[in-house]
């Protein structure tokens, strides 16, 4: 089987639309990002990702509703697609793996 590599980014986005669920779309992905892992993401890096993670068939999107708030324009909502999670899956056992056995030392301090 031929498994897609994961960037960083891509797998901490993956991550957080698993965890948005159905309330996956730019700027609640965005907040989460900043709010859990203290990075700020520009949204138009966030796009650019989710749209080259869409052509590679790892997320899909669909269009939501117009609302008055945004001047009429839907929302764009994204999920994970099976092969998007098989390559998340594949990414965390390769980064567990290559782990096993290594102790850093920080300052005297593991880590």
């Amino acid at each position: 089987m031929n498994q897609k590599t994961l960037g960083e980014f891509e797998q901490v986005v993956l991550l957080a639309l698993l965890r948005l669920e159905t309330n996956a779309y730019g700027a609640a992905i965005r907040q989460l990002l900043q709010r859990e892992i203290n990075r700020d993401v520009a949204l138009g890096a966030l796009y650019s990702t989710l749209e080259r993670m869409e052509k590679k068939g790892l997320v899909v999107s669909k269009l939501g509703e117009a609302t008055a708030q945004r001047g009429g324009r839907p929302k764009r909502f994204f999920s994970v697609t099976a092969e998007g999670k098989a390559a998340l899956k594949h990414a965390k056992q390769t980064m567990d793996t290559m782990w096993q056995g290594v102790v850093l030392t920080v300052g005297g301090e593991h880590a």
